[in-house]
């Protein structure tokens, strides 16, 4: 196919689903005109939401995989590039489920691109973003910024870029997943880009604002499972990135997640389960445990994801 944007010329938009709400069909159709086809995968979503995504997998611009399990995000991603190399594509643009795409993303991404200095080194090219919870930032003249990593959410790569840094990380799950590949492309020589127009609507976590002394603070209110998953593959991402002696890595993580821990307790719900998650994750970071989080079950009872 032709390496060049918009429909019929060679970009699929990959879409990884974990339990969707009822509006993700207006997000899908708002990527699907702008692209060749879209490729839903699903990771062990209830049935009411396979019988959504199958429903959208009657068009025949959208596919759909099923894992049947949370694989997580990262073994979901690999698994939708693979298939849209197997179907040709040149071009891929990752979008998480609650995205909603702007109607000019794909033409605004391929025109950041090709004005871009090298381009042929721009591994990843990722979409600026508006969150609704949080104030919107200054309107800026410049095109693009050059950054150390994006978020997997409008990120547009080349499939031959993506063989060459390789796949996305299994065993980080979800979270540092697209961190992680941005510093794998960075330390072979590849540059990493963001648009400063937000090209989509997107949120990290479900931000609420509080006033301490006069000061606006903010906080992500993420699940448990996310801060472990946050705090485990940050500590891993310092040992193997970071430039310490002597075990500073593990001294700066645990510094972040005391920080996290503050955060959780000044500001968030389910606080006992968040700051052990968050501690719990450090410990399994230092030690290198890696993979899904085990959670403690009932004698009989499997590993439940």
């Amino acid at each position: 196919m032709s390496s060049e944007p918009g429909r019929g010329r060679g970009v699929c938009a990959l879409v990884v689903t974990y339990h969707p709400d009822a509006q993700l069909a207006l997000r899908v159709a708002a990527v699907a005109a702008q692209v060749d086809a879209v490729i839903l995968v699903d990771n062990g979503s209830d049935d009411e939401a396979l019988a959504m995504l199958r429903r959208l997998a009657l068009d025949p611009a959208i596919e759909l995989i099923e894992n049947g399990a949370n694989l997580g995000v990262a073994r979901a991603l690999n698994r939708g590039v693979r298939r849209a190399a197997e179907r040709g594509f040149d071009w891929v643009l990752t979008l998480d489920q609650d995205s909603r795409a702007a109607p000019d993303l794909i033409e605004v991404l391929f025109a950041v691109r090709a004005a871009h200095p090298e381009p042929e080194r721009l591994a990843v090219l990722g979409a600026g973003y508006e969150d609704a919870a949080m104030p919107a930032a200054a309107t800026v003249a410049e095109p693009w910024v050059e950054v150390e990593s994006v978020i997997t959410s409008g990120s547009l790569f080349a499939l031959p870029m993506y063989r060459t840094i390789g796949p996305f990380r299994d065993e980080f799950f979800i979270d540092y997943v697209d961190t992680e590949f941005c510093f794998r492309a960075r330390a072979l020589g590849y540059r990493i880009a963001r648009t400063r127009r937000a090209l989509m609507s997107h949120e990290i976590g479900a931000p609420t604002g509080h006033r301490l002394l006069g000061t606006l603070k903010w906080t992500t209110n993420h699940s448990a499972e996310r801060r472990y998953y946050i705090a485990r593959n940050d500590t891993v991402m310092l040992r193997e990135q970071g430039r310490f002696r002597h075990g500073g890595w593990a001294l700066k993580s645990l510094g972040r997640r005391l920080r996290t821990c503050k955060r959780v307790l000044l500001y968030e719900r389910h606080k006992a389960a968040k700051i052990a998650a968050t501690l719990q994750g450090w410990w399994h970071g230092i030690r290198g445990r890696m993979g899904p989080r085990a959670r403690a079950r009932r004698p009989g009872q499997g590993p439940v994801l």
